[in-house]
């Protein structure tokens, strides 16, 4: 028979804080739990104005530019999602000898081999998840590419506006559906640096998740960058009558 992994009920408590911290965090992120628009909300504004925008250039150079721009950017964070899994791979065919460091480290309590490998497995998960979010995100901002030869030239948009328009929406939307995967996967990079508190303690973990909630929620709701993109996006006030759309 099988050996349960013998987590304690601490390691199981932070585990469940966890996620519950990454639940929340989407709804937060996606204008579920705030009235206030979060950043990504607010780029996702700004993604569909630059769609609109676009469609009404001749030359386009500088849009495409601008989408080598962002798969480059994707097509970088999948692979190192890809490096960062194998080394985790790597890292259990090591155990003992990372064991053997770990019980030499004061104030670090070594786990027992199978807790140990346990949490090594969760890590691979989670940077197995962001891989195939970036990997998706790529392939997408490959189809809007797609999309964007689709959009008539401007000239031609009054002999069928209802087209014109269609094909400015469905590139608008898949752009934006490109752009949630890539946060989504950048959100499991982020977590998994919360969940490096594991392997110290389950209370070191459930801290370490909590301030990288803390530190991305700040940024999606109280910084520069935020404030920056809605002073223009609204009427007098902060621009906080944005209506999220799908992240």
């Amino acid at each position: 028979m099988h050996r349960a992994i013998p987590l304690t009920s601490y390691d199981t408590a932070a585990l469940l804080f966890f996620a519950a911290l990454w639940a929340f965090y989407g709804a937060a992120v996606g204008g579920h739990v705030f009235h206030r628009p979060s950043l990504n909300v607010a780029m996702n504004r700004q993604r569909r104005i630059w769609i609109e925008t676009m469609a009404r250039r001749e030359l386009r150079m500088i849009d495409t530019s601008i989408m080598a721009g962002l798969q480059t950017g994707t097509g970088f964070f999948a692979s190192t999602s890809l490096f960062a899994l194998g080394g985790c791979f790597a890292l259990i065919g090591q155990t003992q000898q990372v064991l053997s460091v770990l019980s030499e480290i004061p104030f670090i309590h070594a786990p027992e081999r199978g807790v140990f490998e346990f949490k090594i497995i969760g890590l691979c998960c989670l940077f197995a998840y962001s891989f195939f979010k970036f990997a998706w995100s790529y392939r997408l901002f490959n189809y809007c590419s797609i999309l964007f030869g689709a959009v008539p030239p401007a000239m031609e948009a009054e002999q069928d506006r209802r087209a014109f328009d269609a094909a400015i929406n469905r590139a608008a939307r898949i752009n934006i559906l490109a752009g949630k995967h890539f946060n989504a996967g950048l959100r499991g990079i982020f977590f998994s640096i919360g969940y490096l508190g594991w392997f110290i303690s389950p209370l070191i973990f459930a801290l370490s998740s909590l301030l990288v909630v803390v530190v991305l929620l700040r940024r999606q709701f109280f910084s520069e960058a935020r404030r920056t993109i809605l002073s223009d996006q609204a009427g007098p006030g902060s621009g906080e009558s944005i209506r999220p759309e799908s992240q």
